[in-house]
């Protein structure tokens, strides 16, 4: 009904593909290292195995590629760069949170781990103390 309102997607220029794909393909590495200074609005993807590097300046909408081979440093489109910014930071939160679960699950199984042993303990110790005092009641019996 609205859809004349509705705001259409911004097609990429061939190199903002190009730049786009290296982007998230380098995300889709495990190996590569994700990096940002917010306040300065700077984020750094580093893959030392495919000797590639990236850093977007978003403040300035600038991005730049560099591997063994080449460097190249360009404006583009803030739309583009903004785009470039939502993949990174949606792969760094991923990563995080995969971080943050596994530190949870960790702490889980250790909490049930002490807690398993402090059942066992007072297990073991409430018996030791049942047989004392049936030590103690069948001493009493013996000395009446």
């Amino acid at each position: 009904m609205f859809s004349f309102f509705r705001k259409k997607p911004k097609e990429y220029s061939k190199i903002e593909n190009h730049i786009f794909g290296i982007i998230t393909e380098l995300l889709k590495l495990g190996a590569t290292d994700i990096n940002c200074d917010e306040l300065g609005g700077k984020y750094y993807l580093s893959n030392e195995e495919q000797h590639f590097r990236v850093t977007i300046f978003s403040n300035d909408a600038v991005i730049r590629l560099t591997n063994t081979r080449d460097s190249v440093a360009e404006k583009y489109d803030k739309v583009f760069v903004d785009d470039v910014l939502r993949a990174v930071k949606e792969e760094k939160h991923r990563r995080m949170e995969l971080v943050c679960d596994s530190i949870t699950t960790s702490i889980e199984k250790m909490a049930e781990r002490l807690h398993n042993t402090l059942i066992e303990s007072n297990e073991h110790g409430g018996h030791t103390i049942r047989l004392i005092e049936s030590e103690k009641y069948n001493k009493n019996i013996k000395a009446n």
